[in-house]
């Protein structure tokens, strides 16, 4: 296992992360930093990515996006535009950049909601979108 994946392996480390993706409602996202950042110590961006590759089909995973508000799974998930796709029939618009606002999109659970993830802005993508 590497550093990005560590940890990532555990059942109750993946399940912590899937327990906040279910609750995500439709129409909304959040990102792998956000994720992170509110899972505390022992998770970062990479992590929860590496995490959300092996959600199954209980885990709302389109709905979680990078720090741009984009996709960030057209090199890994065939056709390359489906998160989009999914995300677009739930209500979630993107510009020609292929980004959502997440000003106006970002879900952030309630009992997180008094601790705001500034540094999340400044993740930089999985795949160097």
């Amino acid at each position: 296992m590497n550093d990005d994946s560590a940890g990532a392996d555990d059942a109750g480390y993946r399940e912590r992360v899937f327990e906040i993706v279910r609750r995500i409602p439709a129409g909304r996202v959040m990102t792998y930093g956000q994720l992170a950042a509110l899972l505390g110590e022992g998770y970062t961006a990479r992590t929860v990515g590496y995490v959300m590759h092996a959600a199954d089909d209980k885990v709302p995973w389109q709905r979680v996006i990078n720090a741009q508000g984009a996709c960030s799974t057209g090199r890994v998930v065939l056709p390359p535009d489906l998160q989009q796709r999914m995300l677009e029939a739930e209500g979630v618009s993107f510009d020609a950049r292929g980004r959502c606002d997440l000003s106006r999109l970002r879900w952030t659970p309630e009992e997180y909601a008094a601790a705001r993830d500034d540094t999340d802005e400044a993740q930089p993508s999985l795949f160097g979108d």
